[in-house]
């Protein structure tokens, strides 16, 4: 692989060799000038150095970049990451993740430079795991543990005793520690939930000590204790983080706040919350704006009625008096001349005034547009307060080959309740809506469902990646016309050129958002929305239209969420906490 970035002369890709030297302490992938400085890579991550003979720093300097189908994501961008923890920002699609590999190195910029003085650790999430595969893997330190094995029995010559590192084994368990994972080094990797195993591959870059942590959001995956354990870290972390992420907990923890828009970037110093209020006060001064730049323009307007008003009078009483004959013709000629030259000259200037007014009025409403966030329309159910809902009465489930994780439960939801089911990664919460809705069946027990229902998962399951969004929605609301496509997913901040994008290019918030378009769209509108972790994909905009329009939503909501401002705002009328497995 090539590498993209510059400190004076070329850097190269090294070749990773496991942890096996006495004094090789950190197992990571490292730039280096002219292929100096050999490097350890753990298999799930990706890290770099440079040459450091200053203060770890990341510099991008002119940086563009487009997307195989010619979309300009970066043109010119200039942006200096120093030793502190920055939140990246931004609406989705905005080219979040593409920055961040643009940083690590995987993707090479069309022009422009990145200059990394330090090392940089960039994890890359493993969502499934392979047989056979264990958490030393992670470390790249499975031949090193297996070592000390071999010494520990007395079966290793004192060639490899040189070689063995016995501090490992301590540095690996504090790393998993700082990242709330207790277990061997020898634990399979199946062993684990997603979100164990997320947390696991953090461990294993923060093992490296690098001087910046580059994550792309890390907490996506998490539950209530491992999102704790993320956010702990990120409070405590000595080094710089680039960190990509809508979770405003976590973003709490950030020194600044770098926000992405197709414009450009901006950076605002201090947590979330001071970026909030920010944002929030720019939002009243860009209205003020508008208010202004309308008033404006309506008194340039009334300025040139008056004008022509006054000029339309003149006119008459100078028609007048040429017509009564009272005054030379000649004196009149020149005053008419007089007045024709000065009323040129008032409508030249009224006709530069009109055309400022007009062009700040446009400047102005063009900044509340690049601000006005778009708004999701949740349809009145007119869901009566008795109504049953949802009854579940003694079910036990869960997947076929597996002991079942639900275990005789019963749970009624009546009229517009709304029930937060709450667990730790691997206590069934996704298998339980699973139950719910239908697709599995309960191995003993009934489920109940006998209004309509809409389910927004946390994978957008129900769109068609080869279908485009237009084909999507229309498959899914029979019946619909174009046009009434085109309206809802409008509503969900869709223009009409997205209408023929397929929804396997959208990013995970654009799918979330166009999920809910095709749902919530039904003829009928649904009672009961259930809802699979359903801020894990949106932007901050998408997350706040989404709480916004759930405030006013008359009917059912069943929740599995692990986002605490959600939560929040969702004002749950009771929590359904399934058991640690």
């Amino acid at each position: 692989m090539g590498c993209t970035h510059r400190t004076g002369a070329p850097l190269q890709w090294t070749q990773p060799i496991p942890i096996s030297e006495k004094n090789s302490m950190h197992p990571i992938r490292r730039f280096s000038r002219h292929g100096q400085d050999p490097c350890r890579l753990p298999p799930f991550g990706i890290a770099a150095k440079t040459v450091q003979s200053m203060p770890a720093s990341i510099a991008l300097s002119d940086l563009s970049w487009s997307t195989p189908d010619g979309v300009r994501l970066f043109d010119t961008l200039n942006l200096t990451f120093g030793h502190e923890r920055t939140g990246i920002v931004g609406r989705n699609g905005v080219g979040k993740t593409t920055l961040l590999r643009l940083i690590a190195g995987v993707l090479a910029p069309a022009s422009g430079r990145v200059r990394v003085s330090g090392t940089c650790a960039m994890p890359r999430w493993k969502t499934t795991a392979q047989p056979g595969e264990t958490i030393a893997d992670l470390f790249a330190a499975r031949s090193a543990l297996a070592l000390l094995d071999r010494a520990e029995a007395g079966r290793a010559d004192a060639e490899a005793l040189a070689k063995a590192d016995w501090t490992l084994p301590a540095r690996i368990a504090a790393a998993l520690i700082r990242c709330g994972i207790a277990a061997d080094p020898d634990t399979p990797l199946t062993a684990l939930s997603a979100g164990q195993r997320t947390r696991a591959v953090l461990a294993a870059q923060i093992f490296t000590e690098p001087d910046f942590l580059l994550l792309d959001e890390p907490t996506n995956t998490l539950d209530r204790a491992g999102r704790q354990a993320v956010t702990a870290l990120i409070k405590e972390w000595k080094g710089g983080a680039i960190v990509v992420s809508h979770d405003r907990t976590l973003l709490e923890e950030m020194d600044a706040i770098v926000e992405l828009t197709p414009l450009g970037v901006t950076r605002y110093g201090g947590p979330y919350s001071a970026y909030r209020l920010r944002k929030d006060t720019e939002a009243q001064a860009v209205q003020r704006d508008l208010v202004h730049a309308e008033k404006v323009r309506a008194e340039t307007d009334l300025r040139a009625r008056r004008a022509a008003e006054r000029k339309a009078r003149k006119d008459g009483a100078g028609r007048r008096t040429r017509a009564t004959g009272s005054h030379p013709k000649v004196l009149l000629d020149a005053a008419r001349n007089r007045a024709e030259a000065s009323d040129g000259t008032n409508a030249r200037l009224r006709d530069r005034q009109r055309a400022a007014a007009d062009a700040a009025l446009t400047t102005a409403r063009a900044a509340v547009d690049r601000q006005r966030a778009f708004h999701m329309a949740l349809p009145s159910t007119g869901l009566p307060s008795a109504r049953v809902v949802l009854r579940l009465d003694g079910v036990t489930g869960g997947y076929d080959d597996d002991p079942p994780v639900i275990r005789d439960l019963s749970l009624t939801v009546t009229g517009p309740e709304r029930i937060v089911i709450a667990g730790p990664n691997g206590s069934g919460k996704t298998t339980l809506l699973k139950l719910m809705t239908g697709e599995l069946a309960p191995r003993r027990g009934t489920v109940a469902l006998p209004v309509p229902w809409a389910l927004l998962d946390q994978h957008v399951g129900q769109l068609d990646p080869a279908r485009s969004l237009r084909d999507n929605f229309l498959r899914l609301n029979g019946g619909a016309d174009p046009h009434t496509a085109r309206a809802a997913l409008a509503r969900f901040g869709f223009r009409a050129r997205d209408a023929p994008r397929r929804a396997g290019e959208l990013s995970g918030g654009e799918r979330v958002r166009a999920g809910l378009a095709c749902a919530l769209a039904a003829p009928v509108p649904p009672r009961l929305l259930i809802l699979d972790e359903p801020t894990n994909h949106l932007d901050l905009d998408g997350i706040a239209a989404l709480e916004t329009a759930l405030t006013t939503y008359d009917g059912a909501v069943v929740a599995v969420s692990h986002d605490a401002a959600f939560l929040k705002t969702l004002a749950a009328n009771r929590t359904l906490e399934l058991p640690t497995p």
